[in-house]
C-alpha cells in the first residue's frame, strides 16, 4: 500500500498520506513521494488544484522516528542531504503553480505543519491541533521559518517557534495559521467548495503568476521589490487569459467565468 495515495476528479487532484498507523509521519518515502508529485507541471495536465488531506486521525506527527534515530550519529553530510530533501519538499509545494490546499485533521506537529502550511490554503477540522516542536528536542524549525511571514506576523511566529505550545483550530485562525475551519465530518466538502470558489471566479494563469509573485518580493529592499512587481504586471498583460478578462469585462461588464 502506497504511502501516498493520488486520485484525479476533473481538475482538482486529490492526494491523501497514508500511513495512519504511523500517523502520517514523514518518512523518506512520504517525502520524496510527495516531491515528486508537487513538482510536477500540473497545469500543463489540466490540474487546476491539489487538495492534500490524510487518512487516520491525525495529518501528520511530523519527522518519521526511526529515520530521527538514524540520523542522530550521522555526519554533516548525511545530514545536508537529509536536510535538502526537506527543502525540496517544501519548495516543490511553495512553487507549484496550481491552487494548492491542504485538509487538516487532528495533530499536525513539527514538518507536517511546515507541509501543511506551505499550500496556499489551510482548511483545519475543529479537531485540529497545530504545533512547531522543533526546540522542543533541541533542533530548530529553519526552513519553515523562510515562508511563514506569508501568513503570520512576526510576534506570532516568534511564540509558535520559541514556545511552542500546541495551538487549535480556533486560535490558529485567529492568527492566520489557517484560513478556514470547520467540522471534522465537512472537511473535504468545504475543501472542495474552496477550491471551486477560487477556480471559478480566478484565472488559473493569473494564480500561478501571484503565487510566484509572493515568494520572489518576500524579504526584498523595496526597490527591488517594486521593480520585479512592475515587470510581472507588464508581463501578465501580455497572457490571454488577461486578454481575454479585459475583453470580456468590456463587453459584459462581468469578469469571465474562469472554470
Amino acid at each position: 500500500m502506497s504511502v501516498l495515495e493520488t486520485r484525479r476528479d476533473g481538475d482538482l487532484l486529490w492526494a491523501t498520506l497514508n500511513d495512519p498507523q504511523r500517523a502520517n509521519a514523514l518518512s523518506p518515502a512520504l517525502i520524496d513521494g510527495l516531491t515528486e508529485l508537487y513538482r510536477r507541471p500540473l497545469r500543463g495536465e489540466g490540474v487546476r488544484a491539489v487538495i492534500l488531506g490524510a487518512a487516520g486521525k491525525s495529518f501528520s506527527a511530523g519527522a518519521d522516528l526511526e529515520h530521527l534515530r538514524a540520523l542522530r550519529d550521522a555526519g554533516p553530510e548525511e545530514n545536508r542531504r537529509d536536510s535538502h530533501r526537506l527543502r525540496e519538499l517544501f519548495e516543490s509545494v511553495l512553487r507549484q503553480e496550481a491552487l494548492t490546499i491542504a485538509l487538516v485533521q487532528g495533530a499536525c506537529v513539527a514538518g507536517g505543519c511546515g507541509l501543511a502550511t506551505a499550500h496556499d490554503f489551510v482548511v483545519a477540522a475543529d479537531d485540529a491541533r497545530f504545533l512547531y516542536s522543533e526546540v522542543r528536542i533541541g533542533f530548530v524549525a529553519a526552513l519553515v521559518a523562510t515562508y511563514l511571514p506569508l501568513r503570520l506576523r512576526g510576534s506570532d511566529i516568534r511564540e509558535l517557534l520559541l514556545n511552542p505550545q500546541f495551538v487549535d483550530a480556533r486560535r490558529a485562525l485567529e492568527i492566520g495559521l489557517v484560513n478556514r475551519v470547520c467540522p471534522a465530518a465537512d472537511l473535504t466538502a468545504v475543501g472542495q467548495a474552496l477550491a471551486a470558489q477560487v477556480l471559478e471566479t480566478g484565472s488559473s494563469e493569473s494564480i500561478a503568476r501571484t503565487k510566484g509573485l509572493l515568494l520572489d518580493v518576500l524579504g526584498r529592499p523595496l526597490d527591488e521589490a517594486l521593480h520585479h512587481a512592475a515587470e510581472v504586471n507588464a508581463a501578465a498583460r501580455a497572457t490571454d487569459d488577461c486578454k481575454r478578462g479585459i475583453a470580456t469585462f468590456l463587453e459584459t461588464k462581468k469578469p469571465p467565468r474562469w472554470r
